[in-house]
């Protein structure tokens, strides 16, 4: 018997916009009457839209807009009395300071429900034993799918405040069929195994569940997660102040957008305008469950290639590539637009390089560019010859001794921008 998540990847165009027109309606008819902040932004204690074509009349929410002036005070979008909020979090910071953000009871049941779209890509059963190589800290990360996989009753092993060392010696002695970690974190996982002499792909993990930063859909990355592993990747994607709002393709190639819980929108970036269908834009996301904190028209910074013109089963919004780069990670180069994860992709296809890191600055008013990476000098001079014929570019490549670059089992930053320095 299909289940209502089944039912809901297969949807129509009509039906779907019917859906997401009638949680929209509803958020709106529960949020605003309660809410100063979107009462003050919209003008307004009411709105019902006819038709998701009217939902361009509802302006953009920025990051910015939610930022309260008072440190440590939640997110501006926060409308309820503070005793109905159970689940404090905060942002990852790593585009400003750490904003804290709050869910309701219900909010956070919304959260499970919609992971478990994920879980079903990782086709998760109750014989799972999944390791959570998570710090669980107070940002969002896996806090939201350790309490989905326990909805789905599978055995969760948390490893948060541990060494790497410690943490692969829990995941072998758990015999954990599922890893959820960073894509940069599994490699590094794989790394240390290495220097210990262990074994990863005789090891029980089948399939790693990857998030946090780009990766898990970046060809080169994921095939090499793949190959150490012996294990399959299942890429998501979500944030704090959105929820989980992406699962990854069953054959690795992109991202889908879980529409029945989220309206998608794609602008040129840079501008108001929508971006056509496979054109490079900004992604907008408007949660459709989260009532404690909702997120309308979310300018979210993330680039993508949406496209409704796709063959999988699933007919969700189609992200080829996931979630390609960060809008203001975005670098000119000579002309040329180039993207961390473009870099990466191209590292992870040479053997022999280990970390690496992209230094931006700027001379003559002209951005350049140099990378960083761990390895010898000839596998620099060979990734130096292969980011020219992918990118087009002569980036300087120089090469530094094993493990001298930073590391983070969370989201890794690994663009040094010094354009604006003095």
């Amino acid at each position: 018997m299909k289940t209502d998540r089944e039912t809901l990847r297969r949807l129509g165009p009509s039906a779907l916009a019917d859906l997401q027109l009638c949680k929209l309606n509803r958020l709106l008819a529960d949020v605003l009457p309660h809410s100063e902040f979107y009462q003050a932004k919209y003008g307004r204690q009411d709105w019902q839209l006819e038709s998701l074509d009217e939902l361009k009349s509802i302006p953009f929410l920025k990051k910015g807009e939610l930022v309260n002036p008072q440190p440590g005070h939640p997110a501006r979008f926060h409308c309820l009395p503070r005793r109905q909020y159970v689940r404090f979090h905060q942002t990852s910071g790593t585009t400003g300071r750490p904003m804290p953000v709050w869910d309701t009871a219900a909010d956070w049941e919304w959260w499970i429900r919609t992971w478990q779209y994920v879980l079903d890509a990782a086709e998760v059963t109750p014989d799972d034993t999944v390791a959570m190589a998570f710090s669980f800290g107070p940002f969002i990360g896996f806090w939201s799918a350790n309490d989905a996989l326990i909805r789905r009753q599978a055995l969760v092993v948390p490893a948060g405040g541990m060494s790497t060392r410690a943490r692969l010696q829990l995941i072998i002695h758990s015999q954990a069929t599922l890893l959820c970690c960073t894509p940069t974190y599994a490699l590094h996982l794989a790394e240390v195994a290495r220097e210990d002499n262990l074994d990863l792909r005789s090891s029980s993990v089948t399939r790693i569940i990857v998030a946090g930063e780009p990766g898990g859909s970046i060809p080169e990355v994921r095939q090499q997660i793949e190959l150490v592993w012996d294990a399959r990747v299942i890429d998501h994607s979500g944030a704090s102040e959105l929820g989980p709002w992406g699962v990854g393709a069953t054959d690795g190639s992109g991202l889908f957008v879980i529409e029945s819980e989220f309206i998608a929108e794609s602008l040129v970036p840079g501008t108001d305008q929508p971006a056509a269908d496979g054109e490079l834009g900004e992604l907008i996301l408007t949660g459709l469950g989260r009532v404690g904190g909702p997120a309308i028209r979310f300018r979210t910074g993330d680039l993508v290639r949406a496209t409704r013109q796709h063959d999988h089963d699933c007919r969700f919004l189609f992200l080829p590539g996931g979630v390609l780069g960060r809008a203001d990670d975005m670098l000119v180069i000579r002309g040329v637009n180039v993207f961390p994860s473009g870099v990466e992709s191209v590292v992870r296809s040479i053997d022999g390089l280990g970390e690496f890191r992209m230094i931006a600055t700027r001379v003559a008013a002209m951005d350049q560019l140099e990378v960083e990476v761990e390895g010898d000098t000839a596998a620099a001079t060979e990734l130096g010859k292969v980011l020219q014929v992918r990118l087009g570019l002569r980036i300087p490549v120089r090469s530094v001794p094993h493990q001298s670059l930073p590391r983070s089992e969370a989201k890794s930053r690994r663009l040094d921008d010094r354009r604006f320095l003095p």
